[in-house]
């Protein structure tokens, strides 16, 4: 895998951390455990029968829209794809609802009607199960925000490499470019589009961000999607230049999911060496051995975040069905 083309620190991984805090590491630490822990535990459900629909799990990628929130802060416009349980959680949905969503509840974040791939909080204007059909939403976010004048805040999407190829990506940069939006598109390059690799789906596939941005005039980031450290150095400046800017920025994280497309995908394109390659860049075990923290300490935060997400998925094995008399609420239609 590439290495980052954007952030190589001057000041030193230690300075780094010390910079940030050891403290707020932690947290973040404790926040990629969830996302994990959440996913795995989901995974289990939907193989017991009691999550149907489909499922994409995002272990794997937790790195990359972790520091994206602690750095761009939950006040901004969030538009994610259908892998999108871990931004919900990070914007401050619970476990016990999304959990509730997965299993269709009634108390679930969407009612139940949604799913794992339709999530939403008072930021986030949903998972999208259309690849690329989240581009043009975002750019609508951006300009409301210039619309209204709002200086502090931006819009943030969400997309896999899958999406370069879509005609919405080529329109949505085109326009948003056209019309100093300010809306930072974040590639999640985590290789594979279903079964398909990259270097097979894109006639430029190495370096996606940094040539496909000249085209439409806007400035690009390649960042280690693998290295917490790494991704929130790159958005911490990509923060400051587009608030001071207003204009789009196209990110590449480059990073690779450690599960298959969805769950019913064995993901038998990769060999069990290559996928044990994968696995030796783990996120979470990185930041982990970044911190020095002991093994100890580590399995106690997985153990805490593993029993929360038990006690999520108990939750909504005991709460209610919606009702078929709600059935026709909240559809919009002549």
């Amino acid at each position: 895998m590439a290495k980052s083309r954007f952030f190589s620190t001057s000041e030193g991984l230690a300075d780094l951390i010390q910079r940030i805090g050891k403290k707020t590491l932690k947290e973040e630490l404790e926040m990629m455990l969830l996302i994990r822990q959440f996913e795995l535990r989901g995974e289990a459900a939907y193989q017991q029968g009691e999550v149907g629909g489909f499922y994409h799990a995002y272990s794997g990628e937790e790195a990359i829209q972790t520091a994206v929130v602690r750095i761009f802060g939950k006040k901004n416009w969030f538009v994610g794809f259908y892998r999108c349980h871990a931004l919900a959680l990070l914007l401050g949905a619970t476990p016990q609802e999304l959990m509730c969503e997965l299993y269709g509840r009634a108390n679930g974040n969407a009612k139940g009607r949604g799913g794992s791939m339709h999530l939403y909080t008072d930021r986030m204007l949903g998972g999208f199960a259309i690849v690329g059909g989240q581009l043009p939403i975002a750019a609508g976010a951006a300009f409301s925000l210039k619309y209204q004048k709002k200086k502090d805040e931006v819009a943030l999407c969400f997309l896999g490499e899958g999406a370069v190829a879509q005609g919405a990506f080529h329109e949505t940069l085109n326009l948003a470019s056209l019309w100093d939006l300010p809306v930072v598109f974040i590639i999640e390059n985590n290789q594979w589009g279903m079964g398909t690799h990259v270097s097979r789906a894109l006639a430029c596939h190495e370096g996606i961000a940094e040539k496909q941005a000249p085209s439409y005039n806007i400035k690009s980031y390649t960042l280690n999607g693998m290295d917490y450290l790494d991704c929130y150095a790159g958005f911490e400046a990509i923060k400051d230049e587009i608030l001071k800017n207003r204009k789009p920025i196209l990110v590449e994280c480059l990073c690779e999911r450690f599960k298959g497309h969805s769950i019913s995908d064995p993901a038998l394109y990769r060999s069990k060496d290559e996928f044990k390659k994968v696995q030796e860049n783990d996120p979470i075990v990185r930041l982990k051995n970044q911190l020095k923290l002991s093994d100890e300490k580590f399995k106690a935060l997985e153990k805490a975040a593993k029993e929360r997400v038990i006690e999520a998925m108990e939750f909504a094995a005991s709460s209610a069905w919606p009702s078929p008399a709600t059935l026709e609420e909240g559809v919009y239609a002549p």
